[in-house]
């Protein structure tokens, strides 16, 4: 027992010292510490000794135990601290190295016009109403006098997507959605994302709108106009002038077309205003009485006046953008800018 005792110590250290790595080094625990080591397999045998043997054979078992253990913790040690050398010299830092600025995000322009659209009007007693991107016929056409195999219909191609149901080409079925739940006074914008069957440097299939509605008793196109007067001052500026020319929509009458001086020339005329010194931004008119109809107003009782704006538009008339489709390239040196 002796014996075998001995050279166990002698084989451990030496498996000890060749050893390379953690895990060798825990392996050889195992192998011989562990609950089926050798040194406990050896241990078991005590009891098949002498009374004679046992202290003497118990204290060298004990002994080459805490010699095998203290020499592991060493080695176990030893390993630790190489490798956190190693590591603290590959990922040493260079604090002589000048620093670097942290890139901070700022607003897409789209997102700052909106926001700025629906603070103003926010001032003027309008609330933000909202709905679903993915709309049923009945609210994006029927409900706005498009009746089906209506002309008017080819003035906006249309995304379908089955039956009945398509990607909405305005957020005027915002306004249809409002009217069913509440009655008269309404006043109310209705930002969001709208579809299109269109791209090229002035159009894109996917783009923003803000269409705005004030429905109550006595309203008159004087008072579209003067909000419409008080919101374009607001956004470009109080001397910028706006004038309205007859249009047509199917969901208003009488309709009209909202312009303003153009902000590039101040009205004198040039290539983006055509020479005409004014700029188109928005659609707006008369509700007529027909969507009334559907929603269950009475048009003998009260009126009211709708209207909407593009939003990339409005952002390529402020910020003075030539192409819409730098707006969704996503261009970190052109939203920078912002």
């Amino acid at each position: 027992m002796q014996k075998k005792l001995e050279q166990l110590r002698n084989d451990a250290l030496k498996a000890i010292a060749s050893a390379s790595g953690e895990e060798q080094l825990q392996g050889i625990r195992v192998r011989l510490l562990g609950r089926k080591g050798e040194l406990t397999a050896l241990m078991k045998g005590l009891g098949a000794l002498s009374p004679e043997e046992r202290p003497s054979i118990g204290q060298l078992v004990n002994s080459v135990r805490d010699n095998i253990e203290s020499t592991l913790e060493a080695a176990l040690n030893a390993e630790l601290e190489r490798v956190k050398c190693e590591r603290l010299q590959s990922e040493k830092i260079d604090v002589t190295l000048p620093g670097r600025n942290a890139q901070v995000g700022t607003k897409h322009p789209v997102s700052l016009v909106v926001e700025e659209v629906c603070e103003i009007f926010a001032g003027l007693g309008f609330s933000v109403a909202e709905g679903p991107e993915i709309e049923h016929d009945w609210y994006n056409f029927e409900a706005l006098n498009f009746p089906p195999e209506h002309p008017a219909r080819d003035m906006q191609d249309t995304f379908f997507v089955e039956n009945d149901l398509l990607l909405r080409t305005h957020t005027s079925p915002v306004q249809i959605r409002t009217m069913l739940k509440q009655k008269p006074p309404v006043r109310i914008i209705a930002p969001g994302t709208v579809y299109r069957c269109d791209s090229d440097a002035t159009h894109s299939p996917m783009f923003h709108q803000i269409e705005g509605l004030m429905v109550d008793k006595g309203v008159s196109f004087g008072d579209l106009k003067g909000i419409l007067t008080v919101f374009t001052n607001q956004l470009f500026g109080q001397n910028t002038g706006v004038r309205l020319r007859p249009s047509f929509f199917p969901f208003t009458e009488p309709s009209a077309e909202v312009d303003i001086a153009c902000v590039i020339c101040g009205g004198k005329g040039c290539r983006v205003c055509k020479n005409s010194g004014w700029l188109e931004i928005l659609g707006a008119g008369m509700v007529d009485p027909e969507v009334y109809r559907h929603v269950n107003y009475d048009p003998e009782d009260i009126s009211g006046f709708a209207f909407g704006m593009g939003i990339e538009r409005i952002a390529m008339l402020k910020y003075g953008i030539n192409d819409m489709r730098l707006l969704f390239e996503n261009d970190v040196r052109f939203l920078r800018q912002f």
